[in-house]
């Protein structure tokens, strides 16, 4: 039988019983209620990867999903309490610098801060990066450099054609042109995850390059070109081939070696004019018509990334408030003397 504790009318002249039972499961009741809700893990605001790239980036650069949070939240506060760099902060772009440190966080501060470190010591190359400037627009219809559309794996790294014979050295200078090749990377970088995850792989077409575009690079730009796409870029080099290469080449290439870490180094091919050497390492069938491939006419990939270039003018103003403020650095600050200084001219070289 229940034991009867208590009673009581209720306003309706109702005989209520109260039981020690009735009190136990209103005050368990009353416990649960008040317990707040089980707290759901945050989740980054990220692209998802392809099943093949998540692959990847589990086996080569180490991410678990599950901690992504967790070094973000790191990664802010560390920024919070860095005073000489203003960056961007959203979960996309900050993993892109985990990624490309194989998640280990202070690498990725390190890379973050070289790279705002380099650009903010570029200005001829990274300030005032406006696709609807009348030069800016003649260089993308020309499409000096543009990414392929394929890639060889659905895991493989983005491949990107570089044609610096299509332009005029009397009318644009190496900072023009290069201006540009930023700009193409930086939209990469937001929206490429075949990019961030696999890295890069570059095709360098000189045909039709001359003396003169050769002697716009000088030291000093090689220099500040392989440290930007070196120690002051989050992405990983895969292998830089050279092909239909001309007399004279030989001469800006060691240049350009001699700047490059030893790894990079390793990953330089020069095919020369033979093509099939090429297709050894990049599969005839990734590259456009022109070459031979079922990308389909270089014009037309030219055409498709100047819309999206110009469609992102905003997104290069706004490029213009990030940086570093090297008075604000603990320590001793960086700028273009300590991080480059080198000063002189190709044509000071002997070339033969």
């Amino acid at each position: 039988m229940t034991q009867i504790d208590d009673c009581c009318l209720s306003a309706d002249h109702h005989l209520i019983v109260i039981t020690q039972q009735n009190v136990t499961d209103h005050r368990k009741h009353l416990h649960l209620s008040l317990e707040p809700p089980p707290v759901k893990p945050i989740m980054p605001n990220l692209r998802p990867l392809s099943a093949a790239l998540a692959k990847k980036a589990s086996d080569e650069l180490f991410e678990k999903p599950d901690r992504l949070e967790e070094d973000l939240v790191a990664l802010r506060a560390w920024l919070a309490k860095s005073p000489h760099i203003k960056s961007r902060t959203d979960d996309q772009f900050l993993t892109m610098f985990l990624r490309g440190s194989k998640h280990s966080l202070e690498r990725a501060k390190e890379k973050l801060d070289m790279y705002y470190t380099v650009r903010t010591a570029l200005p001829e190359l990274m300030r005032n990066r406006d696709p609807e400037d009348t030069k800016m627009m003649e260089l993308i219809k020309l499409g000096v450099a543009v990414p392929l559309p394929n890639t060889v794996a659905p895991d493989g790294p983005r491949i990107i054609l570089i044609r610096p014979g299509v332009y005029d050295p009397s009318k644009y200078t190496i900072q023009d042109v290069f201006r540009y090749n930023t700009m193409m990377t930086d939209i990469m970088m937001k929206e490429d995850d075949n990019l961030i995850v696999a890295g890069q792989m570059g095709i360098l077409d000189l045909s039709n390059c001359t003396m003169a575009h050769f002697l716009q690079f000088s030291p000093t730009f090689v220099k500040k070109a392989t440290m930007w796409s070196q120690e002051g870029s989050p992405l990983r080099q895969k292998g830089f081939h050279y092909v239909n290469t001309p007399s004279g080449f030989e001469v800006v290439y060691n240049l350009f070696k001699s700047f490059l870490n030893e790894k990079n180094r390793s990953r330089l091919f020069v095919h020369g004019s033979n093509l099939e050497s090429l297709y050894e390492h990049i599969p005839k069938s990734m590259l456009p018509t022109e070459y031979g491939g079922d990308a389909g006419p270089i014009q037309d990939i030219v055409d498709n990334w100047g819309k999206k270039i110009i469609s992102y003018r905003e997104y290069f103003k706004e490029e213009d408030q990030y940086g570093t403020e090297e008075k604000k650095r603990p320590g001793r600050p960086k700028n273009a003397d300590s991080l480059f200084g080198l000063e002189g001219s190709f044509r000071k070289l002997e070339v033969d």
